[in-house]
């Protein structure tokens, strides 16, 4: 959707496929929007984080993705891969309602249902997904300040009707599973309790009508009997809740308020008459989005007022001004947001971002230590590895610059390319250096994948 080419919650740009999906009968995939945001992403992984502890697995191992989409969805495909739809996250009341969903889908995860269907079409399907996925990492392939590199991935409808449905049995599996992770982790099912009963009110729906999730995740009055049994059975647990929980879930909800929905949606939701932060916040976004820059950085200036060590609240205010053109002004919000949150890669990626179209010979040096660092993170990412061939380029480096060049098109699948670029390095390159390596590494690598996709 155009509005979001602007905004630092990253569209994610068709990159590598549409698929020609063959069930009762064909149809053409759709795809579907992935979005980026530092702030989510955090939230998301600070919910996330002990309940995929509590079930064993390694966080890092395991990739969230947010898309867009204001149905009431999510689900998990092989890799350790989750989605979650944006609808999702702003239909839940509280945190624990958003972490049992996350932790029922972890239970998914961990029991390997996402692994037990052994149909060719849908390794085919799983196959385009991975695909459609590589080079996803911090994105940004377009080189707009609020892009992503991207894929275009099977239909969200199709895939959730086959591939990715559930027994009941595995669903029930799932929820105990849920219940282990949130108790484990300090916390009530009863967000989880509360979801289904949300779900419930689907059920007289035709399946049409139905919500995504209730189709693809049948909903029986045993698993709700369950989940009411299980939370009986610790009355008072759900008074436990962290306040800090509950502050960054309804800072995400603004902050996707503020981007995703209408003036008018935004100012039902968060009239002036509610000054909570959060709702100055989701005011102030959709002040920006509407095209009333002075009003939106006149709202994020009070919000710093008050919270002037908010990392997050600078990087608003640093996409606000680069997105008008204020580069210098949004060089210092971004560089102020990173020393707050120097282990955020997109906040980072920006920052280096803004250095770059300062076109400036002292910041060049200081992108390429910034790039550096966001590359460690996310080492797939192409809009790093394009910042840095430019980086590389000004300052005389043309070997190098022609090595993150084959590595920015070897992460966005463009494997001609890639190999081109790696053979310009390796003429370029002293020989047999690590970087020269590395060069003849990537051309080697993107001769196959071209190979194999011929």
């Amino acid at each position: 959707m155009v509005r979001f080419k602007r905004m630092r919650f990253i569209k994610i740009f068709a990159l590598l496929l549409g698929l020609l999906v063959w069930a009762s009968s064909s149809a053409w995939a759709q795809g579907v929007t992935l979005i980026r945001d530092a702030e989510i992403e955090h939230s998301v992984r600070t919910f996330a984080t002990p309940l995929f502890q509590a079930a064993g697995l390694n966080p890092s191992r395991l990739e969230i993705f947010l898309i867009e989409d204001d149905t009431l969805n999510a689900f998990v495909v092989p890799g350790g891969r989750m989605f979650l739809n944006t609808g999702l996250i702003l239909r839940t009341e509280d945190p624990t309602q958003l972490m049992g969903v996350i932790a029922h889908e972890t239970g998914h995860i961990a029991a390997g249902h996402t692994f037990s269907r052994g149909d060719q079409m849908e390794n085919a399907m799983l196959k385009a997904i991975a695909g459609a996925l590589l080079g996803l990492g911090a994105g940004l392939a377009t080189g707009d300040s609020g892009a992503a590199a991207a894929g275009s991935i099977i239909g969200q409808d199709m895939a959730m009707r086959g591939l990715l449905s559930f027994t009941r049995g595995q669903e029930n599996s799932a929820d105990q599973s849920a219940i282990r992770y949130m108790r484990s982790a300090g916390y009530s099912p009863k967000g989880l309790l509360d979801f289904m009963e949300i779900m419930q009110d689907q059920e007289a729906l035709l399946s049409s009508s139905q919500e995504p999730y209730m189709r693809t995740h049948p909903l029986t009055r045993n698993r709700v009997r369950a989940l009411e049994h299980a939370v009986e059975a610790h009355p008072g647990e759900d008074e436990q809740l962290d306040p800090e929980l509950a502050r960054l879930h309804a800072r995400m909800r603004a902050k996707l308020s503020g981007f995703l929905e209408s003036e008018r949606e935004v100012m039902r939701r968060y009239p002036e008459s509610d000054t909570s932060v959060p709702a100055r916040y989701a005011r102030a976004i959709s002040h920006y989005r509407n095209g009333r820059l002075d009003s939106a950085l006149d709202g994020m200036d009070r919000l710093l007022e008050e919270h002037p060590n908010d990392a997050f609240f600078h990087e608003m205010r640093g996409q606000m001004l680069l997105e008008n053109g204020r580069l210098q002004e949004a060089l210092e919000d971004y560089q102020t947001a990173t020393n707050l949150q120097p282990e955020e890669p997109l906040i980072r990626l920006t920052l280096a971002q803004v250095q770059t179209q300062l076109n400036r010979p002292e910041l060049d040096q200081a992108a390429l230590d910034n790039l550096a660092k966001v590359r460690a993170r996310e080492s797939d990412n192409p809009t790093a590895w394009r910042l840095t061939a430019i980086a590389h380029g000004r300052l005389g480096d043309k070997g190098r610059a022609a090595l993150a060049l084959a590595e920015m098109n070897y992460a966005r699948a463009s494997w001609n390319e890639a190999v081109g670029q790696a053979e310009r390095a390796k003429k370029l390159l002293d020989k047999n250096t690590p970087a020269w390596l590395r060069a003849s590494d990537l051309s080697e690598a993107a001769a196959r994948e071209a190979d194999q996709q011929n």
